[in-house]
């Protein structure tokens, strides 16, 4: 792995209201490094959504600050690309429409365009589906569209919001396979949010196991798996024995909440 290149120092996140304030992250620390695929789980309601998009750009910290590249984030931008659990196409444009539109919207010229667009269509698998409509693709297939769009406007980092959420368990692990090929073959920086522990184990480098609410690191894990990632990994000793550890700390961490330790 190269550089850091994406860091939060002390992200700390209080939303307030009438009924008070609630710390949704507190003091939240991490680190991507250059080529680095990093996923977080943590207990449902423990700012995991709340942290990426502060990682994005889409949301203020209360307190503490991101660097990309040792550079303060101030906002969302280019240099990282977000995909989310929702698709967010456009229903009335192609699928090579839809991963030409960021493109189109930095002023690149159609043939440029239809040329970047064309190579991560190839990427994804989707070749021969560049002028259906969204509708006409399944679940799996939208995902693939909403990846191959975002990583045309070549981001320095790519930020995932439980992408696969949605999807039934056996297009879930297709896509994980595809992702874990894609991120070998482009070398993009990844860090990818999901509630799943065999996708992270899975998929990640390394994994941030979060706290339960105010969100906190409560451990990182490395994981010594093969470069080549499939489903053949999911029987293998070592993913077994990360995939205990991370339930053991989830567990301990709903035991403590219904405690209210």
């Amino acid at each position: 792995m190269g550089d850091v290149k994406l860091q939060a120092i002390d992200l700390t996140k209080i939303y307030s209201d009438t009924n008070g304030d609630v710390t949704a992250i507190d003091h939240v620390n991490l680190e991507v490094k250059e080529s680095e695929f990093v996923m977080i789980v943590g207990p449902s309601g423990c700012g995991k959504t709340t942290l990426i998009n502060i990682l994005g750009g889409l949301n203020e910290a209360t307190s503490g600050e991101v660097l990309l590249d040792g550079r303060p984030v101030k906002g969302p931008g280019a240099d990282r690309g977000m995909v989310f659990q929702g698709y967010s196409l456009f229903p009335w444009l192609s699928v090579q429409k839809n991963v030409e539109f960021g493109l189109k919207m930095k002023g690149i010229s159609a043939a440029e365009r239809a040329e970047q667009a064309k190579k991560y269509i190839e990427l994804v698998g989707l070749n021969g589906f560049e002028h259906a409509l969204p509708k006409q693709l399944s679940g799996g297939m939208k995902q693939r569209v909403a990846i191959a769009r975002t990583l045309a406007n070549e981001p320095e980092v790519l930020l995932m919001d439980e992408p696969f959420g949605a999807l039934d368990a056996q297009t879930r692990v297709v896509m994980q396979e595809l992702l874990a090929g894609i991120s070998k073959k482009t070398k993009t920086t990844i860090l990818f949010i999901t509630h799943d522990i065999d996708e992270a184990v899975l998929l990640g480098d390394r994994i941030y196991v979060m706290s339960r609410r105010p969100g906190t690191i409560r451990e990182v894990l490395d994981v010594n798996l093969p470069q080549e990632r499939n489903h053949d990994c999911l029987v293998l000793p070592e993913f077994l024995k990360t995939k205990k550890s991370i339930m053991d700390m989830l567990w301990q961490e709903s035991q403590d909440a219904a405690l209210d330790k």
